[in-house]
């Protein structure tokens, strides 16, 4: 039996020794270019590399089949006219294995590159969350402690109330110091802790409803977010009247957000909270942006010398929150 009137051992011969040497330098270009990657004209480097592969392939497949069967005249014509179709085919096979392994290993860098980025960013995000929530906490302690030396010679009684009150206060703090997540019935253990120590300061002329629908009461916040919220409305409804006032807090689900609205009237000749909602409101804003980067979760508006702020948390488990 002959193909090409060749015959068929001679056929299977060159066939094995020219497929398996093609194989071989298939692999070898294909492993080098996973190791050696050059920055520079990289192409240029698989093209030529492969061609002179292409060369070194054919040239040994061809002296290796002559060494086998030096007699074989009429094999030896056929195998040189058909070295352009062979080398033609063996190149496209070699560079497509190398292009293969360069195409693999950007894809690989690329990869590594926006893990790294996504690891840099979130350590970025978690830094500057833990600043923010590092800085409301001497803000609210300065005003804390000034309030206890003012009571000290006054009202000594009084004073360390507030001292006890403020060191539950602290420890609650601490103790959530690692938590990315708590319930916002936790939160609002947190925040009775602050208002505690908030109606030390101020006697009868603060007064708070919180309420919340028990369906809500599970979901999922960032801790210690309603207390700078509540501090802003204390400043702007208390600071400067001497009149009572009553802050409403209320938490609601709806639409699979965590909804938290709080009120506090203010005085609107004395008071633009709108024009400014201080240092309290800003870092909530941004604690909100890098959690879930978007700019629509703090909402402030005064109507009828009433100022409020809704807060909407989406859930740790909602993929919508991140878009």
């Amino acid at each position: 039996m002959k193909w090409f009137h060749i015959e068929s051992r001679l056929a299977w011969t060159d066939s094995l020794v020219h497929t398996g040497l093609l194989a071989g330098a298939s692999l070898l270009i294909s492993q080098n270019l996973a190791y050696y990657h050059p920055q520079k004209g990289k192409y240029l480097y698989l093209l030529v590399y492969a061609t002179i592969l292409s060369v070194i392939w054919l040239t040994f497949s061809t002296c290796l089949m002559r060494s086998i069967f030096p007699y074989k005249t009429e094999y030896y014509h056929w195998m040189i006219d058909a070295l352009p179709v062979r080398y033609i085919i063996g190149w496209l096979i070699i560079t497509g294995m190398g292009m293969k392994s360069l195409v693999w290993h950007e894809l690989g860098e690329q990869r590594a590159l926006m893990a790294r980025k996504d690891a840099t960013e979130r350590m970025a995000r978690e830094a500057e969350l833990f600043k923010l929530r590092q800085q409301l906490q001497p803000h609210f302690l300065f005003n804390s402690l000034n309030s206890i030396n003012a009571l000290i010679m006054l009202r000594p009684q009084q004073a360390r109330e507030m001292v006890l009150k403020l060191s539950d206060f602290l420890r609650g703090s601490i103790k959530r110091e690692d938590q990315q997540w708590i319930s916002l019935t936790e939160e609002l253990q947190y925040l009775e802790w602050y208002l505690d120590i908030e109606k030390v300061r101020f006697g009868h002329r603060l007064s708070t409803e919180v309420s919340s629908v028990v369906e809500a009461q599970a979901m999922q916040m960032p801790p210690m977010l309603l207390q700078p919220v509540v501090e802003n409305a204390i400043k702007y409804g208390l600071y400067d009247t001497t009149e009572a006032i009553t802050i409403t807090i209320r938490a609601w689900k709806e639409d699979e957000l965590l909804k938290i609205e709080v009120r506090n009237p203010f005085d609107p000749v004395l008071q633009q909270p709108h024009r400014g909602t201080g240092f309290g409101l800003s870092s909530i804003r941004r604690r909100l942006y890098l959690l879930f980067a978007r700019n629509d979760l703090l909402e402030t508006q005064a109507i009828d010398n009433i100022y409020t702020t809704l807060i909407k948390v989406p859930q740790p488990n909602d993929k919508s929150s991140n878009h």
